[in-house]
C-alpha cells in the first residue's frame, strides 16, 4: 500500500511536508533539526524503534490533516447542529492539540534566537495571549454556548433565543480579539518571512503559526458567516 510518508524519506523532508510530524519525532527523541538530513529508517534503527508502528502513526496523523483541509462541503445547506459538531470535532480538536505543542516551539525560538531577533519577544507574548483566549473561548463554546444553541434549535422559545443572541454577540467580540492578535503576529513576522539561515525549529514555528491562522479563518468564517446569522437575522 502506497502511503504519503515512508521511512526512505529524510526526516527533515517529512517535517517540511507535514510540520506536525515534529511532535511525533520529539516524543520519540528523533532529531529532526540537526539530524534531519538522513532517512527516517536510519533514525528509527538508531533508536531501536518499531518502523511499522511509526510509519502508521505518521500517516494516520497526516491523512487526518489532509481530510481536515479538504473542506468542500456546502455549509449553507448543513443543519446548525451538524455545523456545531463539525466545528467542535475538527477546529476545536485541532486547537486542543496544536496550541500546547506550538507554544513550546514559540517559546524555544524566543529563548534561543530572541537576542538576535528582538521581535520574537512580542511574538511570544502575543501568541500566549492568543492561546489563552482561544482555549477559554472553545471551552466556553463546547461546554456552554453550543449546547445552548442546540437547545434552542430543539425548542425555539423567545427566552432561549435571547440567551443565544447574547451569547453569539459575546463570541463574535472574542473572534475579533483573536483576529487582531493573529494580524499582529503576522505583522511582527513580516508575513512569516524567515531570516537568513533560519534553523528547522524556527522554520517549523513560522509554518505552524501560519497554519494556525489559516485554520482560525476557516473556523471563524463557519461561525460568523454561516452559523450565527441564522439566529441573529430571523
Amino acid at each position: 500500500m502506497n502511503t504519503p510518508l515512508n521511512s526512505a524519506m529524510n526526516v527533515g523532508d517529512i517535517v517540511t511536508k507535514f510540520p506536525q510530524a515534529a511532535d511525533i519525532f520529539k516524543k520519540l527523541r528523533i532529531d529532526f533539526c540537526c539530524g534531519g538530513n538522513r532517512p527516517l529508517s536510519e533514525a528509527i534503527q538508531e533508536r531501536k524503534l518499531n518502523e511499522e508502528t511509526i510509519i502508521e502513526e505518521l500517516n494516520a496523523a497526516y491523512l487526518k490533516m489532509v481530510a481536515m483541509n479538504a473542506d468542500t462541503a456546502n455549509w449553507s445547506d448543513m443543519s446548525s447542529n451538524d455545523i456545531i459538531d463539525h466545528v467542535a470535532q475538527t477546529h476545536h480538536a485541532f486547537l486542543y492539540d496544536e496550541l500546547p505543542q506550538l507554544g513550546q516551539f514559540v517559546t524555544k525560538i524566543y529563548r534561543v534566537h530572541g537576542v538576535n531577533h528582538p521581535h520574537l519577544a512580542d511574538v511570544y507574548h502575543h501568541f500566549h495571549d492568543l492561546s489563552k483566549e482561544l482555549m477559554e473561548h472553545i471551552i466556553k463554546e463546547d461546554e456552554i454556548i453550543f449546547p445552548l444553541i442546540k437547545a434552542y434549535v430543539s425548542n425555539p422559545t423567545e427566552e432561549a433565543r435571547g440567551k443565544v443572541t447574547t451569547a453569539i454577540t459575546e463570541l463574535e467580540n472574542e473572534h475579533d480579539k483573536a483576529g487582531d492578535l493573529l494580524k499582529q503576529i503576522r505583522s511582527l513576522t513580516n508575513d512569516y518571512t524567515l531570516p537568513a539561515g533560519a534553523c528547522m525549529t524556527y522554520t517549523l514555528t513560522y509554518q505552524r503559526l501560519e497554519a494556525l491562522e489559516s485554520d482560525m479563518f476557516e473556523h471563524i468564517h463557519k461561525e460568523n458567516n454561516i452559523l450565527f446569522p441564522r439566529f441573529l437575522n430571523n
